[in-house]
């Protein structure tokens, strides 16, 4: 297998950061009902590794998954990928506390239209986001209420995050920006 760049973050160091998401939203939201909602591509594993952690302790946490493509402010860069359109949630959002997933926080602006998308399934209670790394250098004022790893990194370089349920293996790369295939 050829190295995706500088390794941050192990297999088990991943599995770590996820668990101790997991519990810091528990610790916040001890009764409260919630759903995790994955943004596509790699925030729906991880919103479905974070509700099976939270199984144990908070039997039947719901999870959906959020398609952002047609809310994004640079419609002319998407790339319409096999998962364009794939947007599933549980039931309407009207009243109920969502948390957003996602792999990487870096300008905001994924974010801040995963937010616009999620209004068009209703009006929820509150909105939380909840991040395997922020990476920093904001464009638009969204921080993290859950983090797994805070990591400064500048915009010549790219991280990449793979997960085992669709590159086979997990691990958090930093890799210089001319090498950033996906």
């Amino acid at each position: 297998m050829e190295s995706p760049g500088q390794q941050l973050l192990s297999p088990r160091e991943i599995d770590t950061r996820i668990h101790r998401l997991a519990y810091e939203i528990l610790e916040r939201h001890p009764k409260e009902k919630f759903i995790l909602v994955g943004i596509h591509r790699r925030g729906v594993p991880l919103a479905q590794r974070l509700a099976k952690v939270l199984e144990d302790e908070r039997p039947g946490v719901e999870t959906g998954m959020l398609d952002i493509t047609l809310h994004r402010d640079d419609p002319q860069k998407a790339t319409f990928s096999p998962d364009f359109g794939k947007t599933k949630l549980p039931h309407d959002l009207d009243g109920t506390l969502v948390i957003l997933v996602d792999d990487v926080l870096f300008t905001g602006r994924t974010i801040r239209a995963a937010i616009d998308a999620l209004f068009e399934y209703g009006r929820p209670s509150k909105i939380e986001l909840a991040v395997l790394v922020d990476r920093g250098c904001r464009e638009v004022p969204i921080q993290p209420d859950y983090c797994g790893l805070r990591q400064t990194i500048g915009r010549e370089s790219y991280l990449r995050v793979r997960l085992r349920e669709q590159d086979g293996h997990d691990g958090l790369f930093l890799v210089d920006n001319k090498h950033q295939a996906p």
